[in-house]
Order: structure tokens, then C-alpha cells, then sequence
């Protein structure tokens, strides 16, 4: 499990609109805030993504850039943003790559059935490129405030 200190993992993802991210771009330029999310286009992974990206232009005034992951592909990626207007980034792990080195590929359990998963968690990184705050298994409301907040204290 990553703890605050940590340098955060590198990635290379594509987004929704196929291009590549690459976190050896971003790094040094701005802060980040990843965060993962179980599915496209259900109930608290629309209400978080709505939330970051109405709050995306105070988090750009603070410095910080916000990547949503899941393991969706692009192209649903791409359905999700522009049914919702969502004005953050999407990136596509469909192999789980980052979720695994996240941590945030685990087993979950609900109405008695086990089955692996991604635990919802948020990682605000410095622009070093250093983990300050590992938020994991959180709640979609208000979670995106709270990380407003936390990002403003760096």
C-alpha cells in the first residue's frame, strides 16, 4: 500500500480520446490528483467525475491537474465524458497496470459475491512527483471537495 512520501508510480495511459498521458509530462509542470474509480456511467463514479469537473478550474488555480482511471476502455471513456460534460481527463487502464501499482486492484464483496475490483481511492501528488495524501476506499460525495482542500494546504 503507498503511504504519504512515497514517490508516485509512473504511468502511460491513454485517454479518452486515444491520446497518450504520460506522467514523465506532467510531473514538474503541476500537481496531480489520480483517482480511481470502479466503472464508467454508474451512480458514484458519475456523481465524483461531475464533482471534479465542476470544480476543476479552482483546482487549476491551485496548480493541480485531475486524472480520473478506471478500467474502462477509451472508448467508453469517451461516451462517459460526453454524456456528462465532464471536463476532466479520463485515463484507460484496461490492463490494470496502475491499479496494481496504486494498489487499488483488490477483492471486493457485495451481496455475498467475491469478485476483484477497483477499491475507490484518490492520490494527490506534488509536483516532485512525490505521494503527499493516499485517500483509498472513499465515498463519492463530497469526496471531490475534500481533495479541493487537501490541495490547497500543499
Amino acid at each position: 500500500m503507498l503511504k504519504p512520501g512515497d514517490p508516485a508510480p509512473e504511468f502511460e495511459l491513454p485517454s479518452a480520446d486515444m491520446e497518450m498521458c504520460l506522467s514523465s509530462e506532467l510531473i514538474g509542470k503541476s500537481n496531480l490528483v489520480i483517482y480511481f474509480y470502479p466503472k464508467d456511467d454508474t451512480p458514484g463514479c458519475t456523481m465524483e467525475a461531475i464533482d471534479f469537473s465542476d470544480l476543476l478550474e479552482q483546482f487549476r488555480a491551485a496548480d493541480t491537474e485531475i486524472l480520473g482511471v478506471s478500467k474502462d476502455n477509451c472508448l467508453s471513456h469517451g461516451d462517459f465524458r460526453d454524456k456528462y460534460g465532464l471536463t476532466i481527463q479520463l485515463l484507460s487502464d484496461t490492463e490494470g497496470v496502475l491499479c496494481e501499482a496504486y494498489d487499488v486492484w483488490r477483492e471486493k464483496e457485495a451481496h455475498g459475491e467475491k469478485r476483484m475490483g477497483i477499491l475507490r481511492s484518490t492520490f494527490i501528488i506534488d509536483k516532485q512527483g512525490i505521494i503527499r495524501h493516499t485517500l483509498y476506499d472513499v465515498k463519492p460525495k463530497a469526496h471531490a471537495a475534500h481533495v479541493l482542500e487537501l490541495v490547497k494546504a500543499l
